[in-house]
């Protein structure tokens, strides 16, 4: 009876890992699609003529929406056991509006379709974190949340090269838009066949007791708070790569190539602190605060070399904020309210970057020692 119960551990584990990794292969290649185009809006935009300011209040915008519409999504996850359904609407939205940039040639249509964009992923996160969250339950939160982070931004590093060849051969941004089409169609595939796999993930999550729900706890509302001030610090690519272009830091190919090499350093942070997550809890998650906040002076007042190392740290950052946050979440709320607590969660979080991005583009115009203080401050 014993090898039995064992063994049948052992297939959950195994299905719960092959799920993990489905639905990593799925982000991978939507990143390489929303975050190959991020990595260039900041520039497109200025192209086309935006201010500081402005690329600043976009980025800040779609994060907004973006957010706060994962409560809603949340909500109805839970409510509807929908969580394929949703998922499947919001990553429609957010993958086809990435080429459709392609067509557009001045920037208020522009702002508009990254902000549409940002709206789909808010939608299709808090169903497909639930669903990570019943099978992570077999491998480690911290690993299995870093596991799916890493595979995504393998598409993160792959995105933003694609778009600097383009700029390289000369193409143009249009072009280099329309090329993540490809990406795009290849993730709505894969993630239909993990749908037909696994058409009730959340059977992968054993030992779920039904308690009534009498509201989420003060450790959870904490972690809500902490990881707000984390988020108005942190700046967003887009402004930073309006920097390097106004700056002259760097030019319009290698812009691209340093959002990746801060993807590569996400996908290793993430599964080195995933690991350490499982071990020391959310001491992990201090330590990271702690390192990555000086990212904005080596970013903002450095050379190439300095801001280099500076994308390294904003990496090691955003590698925590994408598993380590979302995995401690899983630890604190029951299974059957996880839709609304990622969807409350995130709502929280994108309030606090829309403040945050406005007041970082809005001081970056009246001045960078400003900005460079706030972030590091917010983020400690």
């Amino acid at each position: 009876m014993e090898t039995t119960t064992t063994s049948q551990q052992g297939i959950s584990t195994k299905n719960a890992l092959r799920f993990v990794v489905l639905l990593g292969i799925v982000s991978l290649l939507a990143d390489m699609t929303y975050e190959g185009a991020r990595s260039i809006n900041g520039s497109f935009l200025a192209i086309l003529g935006a201010s500081g300011a402005v690329v600043g209040v976009v980025s800040g915008l779609g994060e907004l929406i973006g957010f706060s519409i994962r409560l809603v999504s949340g909500y109805f996850s839970d409510k509807t056991k929908g969580y394929w359904a949703i998922t499947f609407f919001g990553y429609g939205i957010n993958l086809i509006a990435v080429p459709l940039l392609a067509l557009t040639g001045n920037w208020q249509i522009a702002a508009a379709l990254m902000v549409v964009e940002r709206i789909g992923k808010g939608i299709r996160v808090p169903p497909r974190d639930a669903m990570l969250s019943y099978a992570t339950q077999h491998t480690g939160r911290g690993w299995g949340f870093g596991l799916h982070e890493a595979l995504d931004q393998i598409g993160a590093i792959l995105g933003p090269l694609v778009i600097a060849a383009a700029l390289y051969f000369r193409n143009g941004y249009q072009t280099g838009y329309a090329v993540l089409l490809i990406p795009a169609l290849l993730a709505l595939s894969v993630l239909t066949t993990a749908r037909f796999l696994y058409p009730r993930p959340q059977d992968l999550e054993f030992s779920q007791t039904k308690l009534q729900f009498q509201g989420f706890s003060r450790t959870f509302w904490l972690y809500v708070l902490a990881t707000a001030l984390i988020a108005a610090g942190f700046a967003d690519f887009p402004l930073i790569a309006y920097h390097f272009q106004k700056a002259s830091v760097a030019n319009e190919t290698l812009i691209p190539i340093l959002y990746a090499i801060a993807m590569g350093v996400d996908a290793i942070a993430a599964l080195i602190f995933g690991r350490l997550f499982d071990r020391l809890g959310l001491t992990t998650m201090m330590l990271v605060a702690a390192l990555s906040a000086f990212f904005a002076p080596l970013v903002f007042f450095g050379d190439f070399t300095l801001a280099m190392l500076g994308m390294a740290l904003w990496g090691v950052g955003m590698g925590a904020q994408e598993s380590i946050m979302r995995a401690a979440l899983a630890g604190m709320i029951a299974p059957e309210q996880r839709g609304l607590a990622y969807g409350l969660f995130n709502m929280v979080y994108g309030f606090a970057w829309f403040l945050g991005s406005v007041l970082i583009g809005v001081l970056y115009d009246i001045s960078i020692p400003w900005l460079v203080a706030f972030s590091v401050i917010a983020q400690l």
